[in-house]
């Protein structure tokens, strides 16, 4: 059939324990790569002073562009967490390794998705 989608091709991403700063740099460069329904003018924000803050985005990495966002530097690891389906968690993980220094904490897989919990760190 024309058109259909043989797997899913869009990942979820959950960043937490970071600055709004580095929340901005890792969503910048992943919007570089692929469409997502995060736009350029879609600045995290802190909500509370005391709670943490956790900041969500979701990548289309079937539309992958070649791009090249330069030197990215964070203030502090970021720990993310993505999930998605096998064929698009695999494509987003060798975009992550290409990012940043990724260090794997955990993993689980289901029937159709898979989960991976990252920290994110300079290259």
């Amino acid at each position: 059939m024309a058109g259909e989608r043989l797997h899913p091709e869009s990942v979820s991403v959950e960043l937490s324990g970071c600055s709004k700063e580095d929340a901005r740099v890792v969503f910048d460069a992943l919007r570089a790569c692929y469409s997502s329904d995060r736009r350029a003018e879609d600045v995290p924000r802190e909500f509370h002073e005391v709670r943490p803050t956790v900041w969500l985005g979701t990548f289309d990495v079937a539309d992958a562009r070649e791009s090249d966002p330069g030197p990215l530097r964070l203030r502090a690891s970021v720990e993310a967490d993505v999930q998605g389906g096998y064929w698009a968690i695999e494509r987003f993980r060798t975009t992550l390794d290409h990012l940043f220094t990724v260090q794997d904490l955990s993993t689980a897989s289901g029937d159709q998705e898979r989960e991976l919990h990252v920290r994110l760190e300079n290259r």
